[in-house]
This record gives C-alpha cells, sequence and structure tokens, in this order.
C-alpha cells in the first residue's frame, strides 16, 4: 500500500474531523485542522487517508512525518508501508507512542519532547480567577476593567478586516523590536486561517474594543468535546492588562460547553514557558519523537 500525499485543503475537512474524532487518546492541538491548515504553506503539509487514518507529512524544510490522525488502536501499524517509508515521526502524543511501542518493540526508539507539551487548563479556574495563584491575574483583569471603556464581541467575518488591521500592526510593532523567522511564520498564518474563518469548521473568536478600536483579539478551536484550542491571542500591551481581559472575557462569554482549555505549547522559550505556567494548567499533553529501524 503507498499513501497517495496531497496538500491539505478545505475541501477535504469533514473527512479529517473523522479520523479526529476516532483517537482515543484527546487530539493535541497540532492535529486541529486550522492549526494544519494555517501552517500548511509554511511547512508545505500534506496528507493522505487510509483506513479512517489521516497521515501527515511535512515537507520543508525537510521531509518528516506527523503522527497519523485517527483509531489508531484499530489500525495495523505492524504491516503498515508508510511507517517503514518514513522511519521518523514528530509530535506524537503519548498513547501513540505506547501502541507503537507495542508494535515495533525494539525496532522504534521514543523520545519525550518537553518543548511540545500542551498546556490544559481548567476554563472554571480561568473564568473565576479564584484564589492567590490567580491574584495577579485577577488584578491586572479588574485594572483593565476600571481604567477603559471597553466592547467585548464575539468574532464573525464582518470584523475580519479589522482584525487583519490589528494584527499587522502588532506584528510590524514585534517584528522592529524583536525580528525573527518565526514570527513572521505565524503571521502568515494568522493571515491564513482568518481569510478563511467563514470556511473552516468550528473556528471562533472574539475581539475587544476601545473608542472603535480593535485592541485585542483571539481565534479558537474545539477539538473535541469538552476542549477548546486557543490558536491565535494578540493584544496591544499599551492597554494595561489586555492579555488577561481577553483570555478571560472569551472563556466567559464562548466556552460554557467546554471544561478545558488548550494554550499549546511553548517551543523552548523560556518567557513562554513562564508565562503559560503562570496560569496554573491543570494536566500537559506529552509528545514524542518517535525513530523506527
Amino acid at each position: 500500500m503507498t499513501l497517495e500525499f496531497e496538500p491539505i485543503s478545505l475541501d477535504r475537512q469533514k473527512e479529517y474531523h473523522a479520523s479526529i474524532k476516532g483517537c482515543p487518546q484527546l487530539v493535541t492541538s497540532d492535529f486541529s485542522f486550522a492549526n494544519i491548515f494555517g501552517w500548511c504553506e509554511h511547512y508545505g503539509l500534506e496528507w493522505a487517508f487510509h483506513k479512517d487514518v489521516c497521515f501527515i507529512r511535512q515537507t520543508k524544510p525537510e521531509v518528516i512525518y506527523w503522527a497519523p490522525v485517527g483509531p489508531w488502536e484499530k489500525y495495523d501499524w505492524k504491516n503498515c508501508c508508510a511507517m517503514r517509508e518514513s522511519k521518523t515521526f514528530t509530535r506524537v502524543p503519548e498513547e501513540l507512542a505506547k501502541l507503537w511501542q507495542e508494535a515495533y518493540g525494539d525496532e522504534i526508539t521514543v523520545t519525550e519532547n518537553r518543548d511540545h507539551w500542551d498546556y490544559l487548563y481548567s476554563i472554571n479556574d480561568l473564568v473565576t480567577l479564584k484564589g492567590k495563584k490567580f491574584h495577579k491575574k485577577k488584578n491586572l483583569l479588574n485594572q483593565f476593567k476600571k481604567k477603559y471603556l471597553y466592547q467585548y464581541e464575539s468574532m464573525g467575518p464582518e470584523c475580519v478586516e479589522e482584525v487583519l488591521e490589528m494584527q499587522d500592526e502588532w506584528y510590524k510593532w514585534y517584528e522592529e523590536n524583536n525580528p525573527s523567522e518565526a514570527l513572521k511564520a505565524e503571521n502568515r498564518a494568522i493571515t491564513r486561517v482568518l481569510h478563511n474563518i467563514d470556511q473552516i469548521c468550528g473556528l471562533t473568536g472574539a475581539t475587544l474594543r476601545v473608542e472603535g478600536k480593535v485592541i485585542a483579539y483571539t481565534v479558537a478551536e474545539p477539538i473535541c468535546n469538552d476542549t477548546l484550542v486557543i490558536h491565535f491571542e494578540k493584544g496591544d500591551i499599551r492597554y494595561k492588562g489586555v492579555y488577561q481581559a481577553i483570555n478571560q472575557m472569551f472563556l466567559e462569554n464562548e466556552a460554557e460547553d467546554y471544561a478545558y482549555v488548550n494554550r499549546e505549547q511553548d517551543l523552548g522559550d523560556e518567557g513562554l514557558r513562564k508565562a503559560k505556567l503562570s496560569y496554573n494548567p491543570s494536566f500537559f499533553l506529552k509528545k514524542y519523537e518517535a525513530t523506527i529501524g
């Protein structure tokens, strides 16, 4: 069996969502549709479907396979040609890593990748901000509410152009002060997702305005029945407490049907890790690198 790979596209997202629903473990943020669609040009992502499982291949800057998505426990891994051809897999969820170790034994090497762990938080905790551990966050939120005459709105296609304008301003400011290829790549991914917000199933978001101008936004996506993923969250830091405000208000207004919010990984960035830990994660979704042969 040879897998036939093709570029990630909007027209097969329902088929992809069916594969996600088949996963026996809570799916990590990497495999949400908006994530692979947003980043597909940067990583040269392609997919191939076989027996309810979606295989994902990265072609830039080199060929490497991401973990496949689907009903892992039903798939015949031992006789999977793609596994022999690819050799190396990245972003492998913990339960799949265990299945592969059982299937391949000494033929496979599995290495934990802490930089890619997803941070999962209780939505109730981040909405109520109760107790000593959230005191600083609650204080900043209250300062924002008292200082600014703000307007919170759910995000729809009608305000995308304003959000893109805010994103462009945010990007130019950060690019001028801390230029990086990663920042450029993220900006392109954000733009790609926002331009297709009305075509990506389940995508949601919100904006904060002060004096009619968008000063913060967030973009999220449900990844399973009880968990939302925050893909992008940007704020104008000239407004003190803006990040605490958009985070708390979005979850309070849009996430009542969910128990957890996934705020993705820190990629080994010390500042980002410190910020994510400061929100007191409930648990992590571990990921691994796997090499066969």
